[in-house]
């Protein structure tokens, strides 16, 4: 643990400014978004720029201080922010350009998706983030990046070009195709193992109106299976995430539907309208919608508002599958009746499309030939029945999945080494942990849904 003064002269260098315990804002600036944790770390470097990044890496490098990289806060380990470390918060890198000539974007990583979302969509374009807008856009884009654009564009590394990275050696790179291609290869899908990345290039995409909004369905193993089924026959231009779960009491749900199972979907269509709805009519007819409220809308307007202060206590674990049928359907009500947990979903997230265009081991996101995604999750409010909740999640999750535990690494929580290894399959895992060796062998980015250095 280093002395407060060795901190102060550490911060005297930044440009941006260093907040220790004690100041008026440490308390304020520790905050994550998932609730449960009270994490204490020794010093704040809220960083201007890439030098103050640098600058940061370094100091706890030589000084051998635990470190952590906070964005939006969303990691659901809590890796953001770190017991007795020095934490780079990004929140104040926010420029953000716009070249709509050549449909790129160069923008900060401290920005969120919902800020880049409404400033790309004035120009009528988008670069798919996931489905929340108070997340960072960098540490969602290093993981894969899985959201409501995934069908027509694939995923956010997908319209990566290239980016600015600050790495163990206090370095700032440009990684690309062509600038260390074997990094760029890495920070698509391998997280913030490689380096701090305080610059993304992304491609936008021409996305005006979309037909969009929410959906809800009674929730039977016969409409289930057939949404999943149209979902996925559906063009791409259509990208589905049902949610199974009781009806949140919400004012435009019937009062008789409140608590009941119902299909949750949240369905984005990009381009020509009536196309749109076309492409959406087979899933409107699967049942009478218990409410409707899906039509066209900006592209933005798919970020659901978010409840200021709500830090929710929650279990979640990720698979995937290639089948899914009554069965399976019938498998996901039976756990959901049994949950004793106030708000209990399975999510369900039917990939394809321009995902699983790219070849398993262009990116190091290798899920490409992976059908759909499904997250079993349970919210809960007292801490103490957190062990009840978390083995109901993973006992729903294996009754899914069998013997396949292939994840989503943006999807783990604290799950153990043994689940990040199955984030990488087959040789994915070797590469990375090559590309480790080279650009981390000390294991310096270590707080994270971590790969060890090795050959």
């Amino acid at each position: 643990m280093q002395t407060t003064s060795r901190f102060r002269e550490f911060g005297d260098a930044l440009r941006g400014r260093l907040i220790m315990p004690g100041d008026d804002d440490y308390d304020d600036s520790r905050q994550l978004f998932y609730g449960g944790m009270d994490r204490r770390p020794a010093a704040i470097a809220r960083v201007a720029d890439a030098g103050d990044v640098a600058r940061a890496v370094t100091f706890a490098r030589e000084t051998e201080t635990p470190l952590s990289v906070r964005g939006g806060g969303h990691s659901g380990a809590g890796h953001s922010v770190i017991d007795d470390a020095l934490v780079i918060d990004l929140v104040d890198l926010r420029s953000l350009e716009i070249d709509v000539v050549d449909h790129a974007a160069r923008a900060q990583t401290g920005l969120t998706a919902g800020e880049y979302t409404a400033a790309a969509a004035e120009h009528g374009l988008a670069t798919g983030f996931g489905d929340s807008g108070s997340v960072g856009i960098g540490g969602i884009t290093l993981g894969g990046g899985v959201g409501f654009l995934a069908r027509p564009f694939g995923l956010t590394i997908d319209s990566l070009l290239a980016a600015e990275v600050v790495t163990a050696d206090g370095e700032v790179l440009h990684v690309d195709d062509e600038h260390h291609p074997d990094l760029f290869w890495a920070i698509r899908g391998g997280g913030g193992n490689f380096g701090v990345a305080t610059r993304l290039h992304l491609r936008l995409h021409d996305v005006g109106r979309v037909v969009g909004g929410l959906l809800f369905l009674p929730a039977t193993p016969e409409t289930i299976a057939a949404f999943i089924a149209e979902a996925q026959a559906a063009p791409s231009e259509l990208t589905t995430i049902a949610n199974v779960m009781p009806a949140p009491p919400m004012p435009f749900l019937p009062e008789e539907f409140h608590g009941s199972l119902v299909i949750l979907a949240m369905l984005t269509h990009v381009g020509d309208v009536e196309a749109g709805e076309r492409a959406i009519a087979p899933l409107r007819s699967i049942a009478q919608p218990i409410a409707d409220m899906v039509r066209p809308m900006t592209y933005p307007e798919m970020y659901m508002p978010e409840e200021e202060g709500y830090h929710p206590l929650g279990v979640v674990r990720s698979l995937f599958v290639d089948t899914f049928g009554t069965a399976e359907a019938q498998t996901i009500i039976q756990h959901l009746e049994a949950s004793t947990a106030e708000m209990r979903v399975a999510q369900i997230r039917v990939l394809g499309g321009a995902v699983a265009a790219v070849p398993n081991d262009a990116t190091a996101y290798a899920h490409r030939d992976r059908a759909i995604m499904v997250n079993t999750a349970a919210l809960y409010e007292q801490p103490q029945d957190e062990s009840t909740h978390q083995d109901w999640v993973e006992g729903f999750a294996a009754a899914l999945a069998g013997d396949d535990l292939r994840a989503y690494v943006n999807f783990l929580v604290d799950e153990g080494p043994e689940r990040v290894r199955h984030a990488y399959p087959g040789p994915t895992w070797d590469r990375l942990r090559s590309i480790k060796a080279q650009y981390d062998p000390t294991n310096l980015f270590r707080h994270n849904q971590n790969i060890r250095p090795g050959t």
